[in-house]
């Protein structure tokens, strides 16, 4: 039995899509590994960005499967189930961003205010999993965001550096999605 309604062709991926995004998740662990000798300094929201502004809620394919790599090569573990939400609110603000259609110079500036936000709060969201699973109270809760602040503004200081990337990163993105292939 043949489905070709066009219902059921608007929610099939390509395959030229699967592996764009195969080989965008796998970057973004490589890219993550090379630069962990620096705390809390990576370019992951900038790829989050960037694929988010070009594939709109297909994004979420490679974000996952970075999820997914980062977990098998480090271990599934406490620590890594916040990975399974953490990557949502940019997801969602990037979502809500490429819908702004503006001057590209304001659009440096509020990627840069997205990604930097979401540096900084990485620990407040972060949090609530570990208070969950350590039974933290709520005071420990807040303890532990702010023993981690200062890690957190340096996460916020290298997203916005990263961020400066996004509209170029977008652009060669948006190239290879609609290149014909000869």
């Amino acid at each position: 039995m043949r489905l070709s309604t066009q219902k059921h062709k608007k929610h099939t991926v390509p395959i030229r899509d699967i592996a764009i995004f195969a080989s965008l998740g796998a970057i973004m662990y490589v890219s993550f590994a090379i630069m962990q000798g620096i705390p809390n300094i990576h370019p992951i929201g900038l790829f989050v960005a960037a694929i988010t502004l070009t594939y709109r809620a297909k994004a979420l394919i490679p974000i996952y499967l970075y999820v997914l790599i980062y977990g098998v090569f480090s271990g599934f573990s406490i620590w890594w189930i916040p990975y399974l939400y953490i990557w949502l609110p940019l997801w969602f603000a990037f979502m809500l961003a490429g819908k702004l259609k503006g001057q590209k110079k304001i659009q440096v500036f509020l990627y840069m205010a997205i990604c930097g936000l979401h540096g900084l709060s990485f620990g407040t969201l972060y949090a609530p999993a570990q208070a969950l699973f350590f039974g933290f109270t709520f005071e420990m809760m807040i303890a532990w965001i702010a023993a981690g602040f200062w890690f957190d503004v340096i996460h916020a200081i290298g997203n916005i550096a990263a961020a400066t990337l996004i509209i170029p990163l977008a652009g060669l993105l948006t190239r290879l999605r609609y290149q014909t292939v000869s």
